[in-house]
């Protein structure tokens, strides 16, 4: 697999179902992502503003490729409610070779 198709794993919180519902289908219709998949919500605490705050949050895992993580982070910016969203990109290091072929595919531009 060559450097742009190299996959990776992009982890995103979001603050309530409808808005990880937005930032699932603007990742998917954009090409940007070959698959979200949307955990339950979890409970989260972390440092804000000077203040610890908690918050229930939905996970979401996003499968794209180096070539196409810049389309998908422009994507989460603009979709995603919060100031300064989480969004961390971790390589994929092995898997399923067929698995990660499809994910390559899947978020290549369509070709006119």
């Amino acid at each position: 697999m060559s450097a742009g198709t190299e996959v990776l794993l992009v982890l995103t919180n979001l603050p309530d179902a409808d808005s990880a519902d937005r930032v699932t289908t603007a990742v998917l219709e954009s090409r940007a992502a070959a698959c979200v998949n949307r955990l339950p919500a979890c409970a989260s605490t972390y440092w804000w503003k000077g203040a610890i705050e908690h918050a229930a949050e939905i996970p979401l895992l996003i499968k794209t490729t180096r070539a196409a993580y810049p389309a998908l982070e422009a994507a989460l910016r603009k979709t995603h409610p919060y100031e300064v969203p989480e969004i961390i990109a971790v390589p994929v290091a092995a898997g399923l070779p067929a698995y990660l072929a499809w994910v390559a595919d899947e978020t290549r531009p369509p070709s006119n």
